[in-house]
Formats: structure tokens, sequence, C-alpha cells
């Protein structure tokens, strides 16, 4: 089971690069960044699970900008976003930059997509609430074909372009891995029909825990014929526990994230200490 560490870079938290160096030092496999282009002031929902909207939501910046400098600091870490509001953003713009940070970090980007909670945020780019989820699905569909066909079209109900042509194509083959995130149920279909890989919300989010949805995640896999071992969870919110986290392992969690705040060196660097020492007792154990 390999370890990351999510965050959200501001202006006052860690710099990206040097959270990448300390990161790899210490034996992490990749760092996950978050994403909001604003908070409306006016909102029609909370968090998911009630968890308060603190500052970082605010103050977070580019996920594609964080991880470049992230890259160029390090040379093995895994760069991921968690998660990529793509139903906000443009689909062909975006398939370019996933291409281009592919290209620049030497084929390290893991792609975490979700459909988000703020529906005033997405509103304000143009996307409809309702249908958030099948502009997703469209999207990466489009995307797809764009990162992998030297001309691509694609013809949606929300989504579509003539054919054209687009490059940098990824370093990965055929395409960076597309990691979907969100509440078990709803992100683990998603991620059986279209994805390679499953971001599950974790307990704090009100989601259950590993040894509730891994089974069940199995089972849904099955019954949609796909092979579950393609589809490698990713677990948010690692406790600070080597018993439970050696049970996440037999379990089946290909990884879990570490969730640091947003915060300097010195609050931060003395928690990836803590949870190495943990990883190391993970491993030997």
């Amino acid at each position: 089971m390999d370890f990351g560490a999510q965050i959200f870079f501001t202006e006052s938290s860690i710099a990206p690069a040097e959270l990448g160096v300390a990161l790899e030092q210490r034996g992490f496999d990749s760092l996950w960044v978050a994403e909001h282009s604003h908070i409306p002031e006016k909102r029609r929902f909370t968090l998911p699970g009630n968890m308060q909207l603190t500052r970082e939501y605010y103050d977070v910046m580019d996920p594609f900008v964080t991880l470049t400098a992230a890259a160029v600091a390090t040379r093995s870490l895994k760069l991921a976003t968690a998660i990529c509001l793509v139903i906000q953003r443009d689909t062909i713009q975006t398939a370019k930059s996933v291409a281009s940070l592919d290209q620049i970090s030497g084929g390290r980007l893991l792609f975490g997509i979700g459909i988000g909670w703020n529906a005033e945020e997405m509103e304000d780019h143009g996307t409809v609430y309702a249908t958030r989820a099948q502009k997703m699905r469209e999207q990466i569909e489009a995307m797809k074909l764009i990162w992998t066909k030297d001309v691509a079209e694609y013809h949606g109900d929300i989504v579509g372009f003539p054919p054209m042509i687009a490059r940098p194509k990824p370093v990965q083959r055929p395409h960076p891995p597309v990691i979907i995130g969100g509440a078990f149920r709803h992100a683990a279909r998603r991620a059986i029909r279209y994805g390679d890989g499953l971001l599950p919300q974790g307990p704090a989010q009100g989601s259950g825990s590993p040894a509730d949805y891994m089974p069940q995640l199995r089972r849904m896999a099955a019954a949609a014929g796909r092979d579950p071992a393609s589809l490698p969870v990713t677990f948010g919110n690692a406790p600070a526990d080597a018993d439970l986290l050696k049970q996440y392992r037999d379990l089946g969690i290909a990884r879990v994230t570490v969730r640091l705040p947003a915060a300097g060196r010195d609050e931060v660097l003395p928690i990836l200490d803590r949870y190495a020492a943990l990883m190391r007792e993970v491993r030997a154990g």
C-alpha cells in the first residue's frame, strides 16, 4: 500500500516544490491537490458531511500550476488532482493541460476528477447542476479521444466538437489514469463505467470505511463485467494508527492519503515525519 498526501495550496501554505521534495525524501508516492475556482457568497448546499467551509477553500491555487511547480522539483513523485472540477472547465483546454503536465512530469500525473457540490460555483461557469454528472462523463469520453487520436471528434448531448487536432499527447498510454472521486456508490458506478481508479470519500465525510465498501466495489465491478483489480482505490484521510492502516492494506486499498493543513513548513513537516514512521511500520508488518 502506497502513501500520499493531500493539501490545499495557498499563498500562506508550504510551497508546492518544497512539499514535493519533502514527500519524495520520506518515501511518499504521491501529492494530491484540491481545486475551487471561487466560492460564491450565497450557496444552496454545504460541504458533504456538513464539513466546515474553511479559509483554504477560498484561497486555494490552481492545481495544474501548483503540480507543475512540484513536478519540476521532483523525480518520481506522482502528481494528482483531488479533485479537478472538470465540469467547471473547458474540455479541450483541460485535455491540453493534462497532457502538458504529463509531458513535463515525465508521465507522473494522476487525473482525479469529481462532479463537485457547490452549485453556484459551477453555475457561474455555465454548468447546469442537474446534468453535471452527464457533462463530466461526456468530457472524459471526449478527452480520451483527444489524448489518443490523431484527429478527434466528439458529439454528445452537452459536449461536442468537429474533427480537430490537439497535441501534445500524454506520455502515459493510453492516457493518465482517470480516478473518480466522490461519495462511494455514485463514484464507484462512474469509475466502473469510465474510470481507472476510485477515490471514495472517507469516514470523515460519512461514506463508511474500507471494510464497508471494498466488498461492495468488488461485487459492483464483477456485476458490470469489470475486473475489480483494474480499479485501484485511494483512501483519503489516512488514520494515524498502524494497525488500522494494516487492515486497510489487507483489504486491498492501493493507497492512503494524509490530509495536510494549508499551513507552513513548521506545521506540515512534523506531520509528514509521523506518517513516514507509520509507513515504515506498515510496510515492515
